[in-house]
């Protein structure tokens, strides 16, 4: 399987819900890097065969120094992907809502 990597910089946004007592943190990947991977996705289904959960994709993604293995999720809303990021790497990075990150991922 080939390997793409692809460096984004997004806002990182907050998640949360009346309904669940979570929250979560964000970057939404959109744009040309966005369709790239919808393209890889579904080739990958094809190839493979199946539909991993949620049409998730893994990915190895670095902000600043902080490396960490992670999925990242369609966003059909945002028309692009959601990445997941960690309490961990936000301490690690002092990164809070609103912040502008850069982040790198390899699927």
């Amino acid at each position: 399987m080939s390997t793409e990597t692809h460096t984004i910089t997004s806002t990182l946004w907050l998640w949360t819900n009346d309904k669940a007592p979570a929250s979560w943190h964000f970057m939404t990947i959109d744009g040309e890097a966005g369709e790239v991977i919808h393209a890889l996705a579904l080739m990958r289904r094809l190839e493979s065969g199946r539909r991993r959960g949620w049409g998730s994709m893994k990915v190895s993604a670095t902000i600043g120094d902080t490396d960490w293995e992670t999925s990242i999720f369609p966003a059909n809303e945002a028309k692009g992907w959601l990445l997941p990021v960690k309490a961990a790497v936000r301490k690690a990075e002092g990164l809070v809502t609103g912040d502008k990150v850069t982040v790198t991922i390899t699927i």
